[in-house]
């Protein structure tokens, strides 16, 4: 079997499974927006974002009611559609655009003042080098970039306790971005208490990158 006949049903198999997730599964979460999301985009002046894996919608209906264009991307149909209803029911529908995109294989059109990727994180391979280093050219000049990730295990999680979770400054230079051209404003580790299945809570720690393009 050739790479790209394996990449091929990597992909699908990843989309089906996310497709499914949403589909069962409908609303997991409150619809508030990410914390570390809403603590940056509070700073910055409303232009056009674009949220990579929108999921269920949250961030995208948040930045949008503060003045913020979105496009908002998914890999699964059902996540696209929990998007629309959630900035429908917030009145900020004629802001927020869902495009369907696997970011294996492609990458949205377009260039904006914030590209946004929280725990765009997944059971399946991913490029995410090739994926952030497209986001950062996709900045507008003076744009932000803002990647949340996990760094530590939940005690709930499948994920296996052995996993080692690379550092922010390990993600920043995979990206392999030119100094002259983008500059790193946040490189850090904090601390949030997560609740799980049941009310079950934990502190655990997300990895935060964010980089701002040269205007």
């Amino acid at each position: 079997m050739s790479d790209d006949m394996h990449g091929g049903r990597a992909a699908d198999e990843a989309a089906l499974f996310w497709e499914d997730r949403y589909r069962r599964h409908g609303r997991l979460w409150k619809g508030t927006p990410n914390p570390l999301l809403a603590e940056t985009a509070e700073r910055l002046a409303p232009g056009r974002a674009l949220d990579l894996g929108c999921g269920e919608g949250g961030d995208a209906a948040w930045l949008a009611a503060r003045g913020w264009q979105v496009t908002a991307v998914d890999i699964a149909p059902a996540a696209l559609e929990l998007t629309a209803e959630h900035a429908a029911r917030a009145g900020v529908a004629d802001r927020v655009t869902t495009e369907l995109h696997d970011l294996a294989r492609g990458f949205p059109s377009g260039s904006f003042e914030l590209v946004s990727a929280q725990y765009l994180q997944t059971p399946f391979d991913l490029p995410r080098e090739r994926v952030l280093r497209r986001a950062a050219h996709a900045l507008a000049p003076g744009g932000l970039l803002l990647v949340v990730e996990h760094g530590s295990r939940h005690p709930w999680s499948s994920v296996d306790p052995d996993t080692r979770f690379p550092t922010p400054e390990e993600i920043y230079a995979g990206i392999g971005l030119d100094p002259a051209g983008w500059t790193p404003e946040r490189l850090d580790t904090p601390r949030r208490e997560a609740t799980g299945p049941g009310g079950r809570t934990a502190v655990v720690t997300d990895t935060v990158i964010a980089v701002r393009r040269a205007a």
